[in-house]
């Protein structure tokens, strides 16, 4: 195997790519380089963790080999391997949720219709979550003084806003229309049979925002050290992406995402396990 590049010489491509011999140019440069340096040992890792976890290979196992803890390698390579898992499955499925969590699923469809939209969106998610008041997200929620009237509100002022016909759009939009983007889906898994695509009806399209957090809400569960995904997981998903519609409106009503997370490990260490 060759050796890496040395530090002499990382210093000198730094020096030839900055753009100028001052010293802050060239730290700019050398931040610019060591974040492409750790994206690539990230990626490189990432590939052969997940080598190990087809290969049948325990996290504590991979943890021991990489000298970290069984957290630490969670939480470095869970959107990682959350991100390899959604690529490799054609269409959503979601065999890792709870029966809480499909139930919300389905009713992020019903929202979205309900609200004229015809694409899930993250606030359609986040509005689904308090269909199930005994699941961990909708007690969080609770505990945090979020209702479901509050998010509801928010969702339709945001919607009159977007339907304003001055001002660029936002990176999100809840509007009818809205087609869905290229992304990830969050799990990987069988197709379910004809009896239950039958049962569940068609489909809804998923916006780009909100099959990321579909994807983040695997990689929550799996930094959880969970093999299911729960309303909790996709509670604290919510948050991943900062732009997101559910993401502002929870930060807008005072619910943070480490208060969020806060009250979710309370109470699945009270009760072992979430759903």
């Amino acid at each position: 195997m060759a050796p890496p590049p040395s530090l002499q010489e990382l210093i000198e491509i730094v020096r030839q790519d900055s753009s100028s011999d001052q010293p802050l140019d060239q730290l700019v440069t050398a931040a610019a380089a060591a974040a492409q340096l750790e994206e690539t040992t990230d990626a490189l890792l990432g590939h052969f963790v997940d080598r190990c976890r087809r290969d049948g290979r325990s996290w504590t196992e991979i943890s021991a080999a990489l000298g970290v803890t069984k957290q630490a390698a969670h939480k470095r390579f869970a959107t990682a391997l959350a991100s390899h898992i959604a690529a490799s499955t054609p269409a959503p499925t979601f065999e890792r949720f709870t029966d809480r969590a499909r139930h919300v699923m389905a009713e992020s469809g019903r929202a979205a219709s309900a609200l004229g939209a015809d694409a899930v969106g993250t606030e359609h998610l986040l509005l689904a979550l308090f269909s199930e008041p005994q699941g961990l997200a909708a007690r969080a929620l609770a505990a945090m003084d979020v209702s479901e009237e509050t998010v509801r509100a928010a969702v339709r002022a945001a919607d009159g806003r977007a339907r304003q016909p001055a001002g660029p759009a936002g990176p999100e939009q809840p509007t009818a229309g809205a087609q869905p983007t290229a992304g990830a889906h969050p799990t990987a898994g069988a197709q379910p049979t004809a009896a239950e695509a039958t049962a569940a009806g068609p489909r809804p399209a998923y916006s780009g925002p909100a099959k990321l957090a579909l994807r983040d809400a695997l990689a929550v569960a799996l930094e959880f050290g969970h093999n299911y995904i729960g309303t909790e997981h996709l509670l604290l998903a919510l948050y991943r992406n900062t732009d997101s519609l559910a993401a502002r409106i929870l930060t807008s009503a005072g619910a943070l995402e480490a208060t969020a997370c806060a009250h979710v490990t309370a109470m699945l260490r009270g009760q072992g396990q979430g759903r």
